[in-house]
Order: C-alpha cells, then structure tokens, then sequence
C-alpha cells in the first residue's frame, strides 16, 4: 500500500508535468478546400487526373492492393517490412529490386509487421487470428501462433528479448516466447477491440488501450492488471493510438473523441488533457525534442 508522502509526491509530479493549450507553441491548420474530395482522383470526364509529381527515392512495387503496416529494421537501413490488404507480406530492401521476400502464408489482410530490437526477428500479424515469427538473416519461417479468436490488431516486441505481443478484435492482448515457441499470457479485461499498446521501454510494464475507451497497464510477468483508466477526464469513445515515452513514466493516447490525454503510467492518472482537435487522433509520438510530439487529420501541435 502506498504511504500518504508517496501520493503526494506523485500528486507533485504530476503538477509538474501538467501541459494545457498554453504550452502549445506552434499550431498548423490545413484548409479543407485544400484536402482532396472523395473523386478527386478523376477528371470531369471519367478519366484519371493527372498524378503529382513523385518525389520518391524508391518505390516498392510488389503488394496489389492497400499497404495497412510498414516496419524499418533498427539495424539494417535499407531493410524494410510491409504488410497489406492484398493477404501479403514482403521482406525487401531499399534500392533492391532482387531478392524480395514473400512473407507466405496468412490468410487475410496483414495488419502488422514489426521486426524485434536486435533485428534477428520478424512479427507478420493479420485478420486471420494468426502471428508469424521469421528469422530475418535465413527467411525462413519460425513458427506460426495461434490462439487469439479474432483479427489481429497490432504485434509489437519486448524491448530487450523475444517476447512478443499482440491486440486482436478478440478483446484480449496476448503474449508470446519466439525462442521458445511457446504461448505466454492472455491479457483479459477490455471490453473492446484491442486497438493499440506496447511494452515500456524498461519491459517492466505493458500498457494497452481498447475501443471501451480504456486504457489497461499490466504487469507483464502474471497479466494482472494494475490500473485501469477511464472515465472523466479520460476519452469517452474508442482509442486509436497509443505511445510510450523513453523513462517509462507517461502514456500518451489519442481518440476518435478528438482529444488526446497524457497517463502517469505508474499512478493510472490522467496528467494532461490536450482536447483542441477536431477530429480523430489517428496517431501519436513522443519526441525527444519536446515534451511530446502529437499529430492527427487535420492539425499538428507541438508543446514545450
């Protein structure tokens, strides 16, 4: 049980992190008669318009539909992992027209790819309930798990070791051993799609948000929940993006509510409201610049 000091000192911390629309020192808005129609990408005519000019250094061209996820290794520049509606997967490089891999097998959209830290191992996820592990260097396959009863949302790895971890439409979270091939944890408790999450920094703790318009923080060694976040004067509708900043102290979510909210991940508080957007916050960073870095449809903001 916590001691009143340390709820105080928390209480502290957390006033010393509060960020409101004051701190917002540069705010970028786009016209919407300058965004796209809908059949913009036809002339009066019937006839495709004309394209843009393509300022590219490299196109990949090998997917036929939709790309839904594309991941960079963190140790090979030029390697790059890409997933879409067209039920494939691909490994390839920058620059490389040879060599493409296919990441074979999944039966529906592949929604996310991710390669581990150490960039020895790739995670392909899709709408076919299933996680693919592949060894990088060889191409091969690892293994394949299965277990989730529904589309998978996201994977993402443990930062330092072979763990890795995935939200599906099932409602749950679930964790896996890539080395040891092995089914770990189910996170049970949201009452929605898993829409995002991801591992701390430090590996200690798993945070996961749903569309229940909550945010669960785990303990990733038994699944328990250590705190749930909801309510006023947290999202009242679905998340769509979640981030982690580098101390492991703060979750940073974004909702289709059109508002944003900064967690103390170890109190389960909301520290900060960010609610200026008018539309969905589609996604979310941590910048090592700025306190945090935020981006939606519409709008930028970055605060000091």
């Amino acid at each position: 049980m916590n001691s009143p000091n340390h709820e105080q000192d928390d209480e502290e911390n957390e006033e010393e992190i509060f960020l409101d629309e004051s701190d917002i020192i540069d705010e970028i808005a786009v016209d919407e008669e300058d965004l796209p129609d809908v059949d913009d990408g036809q002339s009066s005519d019937g006839d495709d318009a004309a394209p843009g000019p393509d300022d590219s250094i490299y196109t990949f061209t090998g997917h036929t539909g939709e790309v839904y996820t594309v991941a960079c290794s963190p140790t090979d520049t030029t390697l790059v992992a890409s997933g879409g509606c067209d039920d494939r997967g691909f490994m390839w490089k920058i620059g490389e027209a040879d060599g493409v891999l296919e990441l074979a097998g999944h039966g529906e959209t592949v929604s996310s790819v991710a390669f581990s830290g150490d960039g020895h191992l790739l995670a392909s996820g899709g709408y076919d309930a299933t996680v693919k592990i592949w060894d990088v260097s060889s191409g091969n396959l690892k293994c394949s798990f299965q277990g989730p009863g529904d589309d998978i949302e996201w994977v993402k790895w443990h930062p330092r070791g072979h763990l890795v971890l995935a939200g599906s439409k099932d409602r749950n979270a679930h964790m896996w051993n890539a080395d040891k091939e092995a089914y770990l944890t189910m996170f049970t408790g949201h009452g929605g799609h898993v829409t995002c999450g991801d591992f701390t920094p430090d590996g200690k703790t798993i945070c996961t948000g749903s569309e229940d318009a909550t945010m669960r923080v785990w303990n990733p060694k038994n699944g328990e929940t250590i705190h749930v976040v909801k309510g006023h004067p947290y999202h009242t509708e679905p998340l769509t993006c979640l981030a982690i900043n580098s101390d492991s102290t703060l979750a940073l979510t974004g909702s289709v509510d059109c508002s944003a909210h900064i967690v103390n991940i170890s109190t389960g508080r909301v520290v900060s409201s960010l609610i200026a957007h008018s539309d969905s916050v589609e996604c979310v960073a941590f910048s090592p610049r700025f306190v945090f870095q935020l981006y939606c449809c519409f709008l930028a903001y970055f605060v000091a």
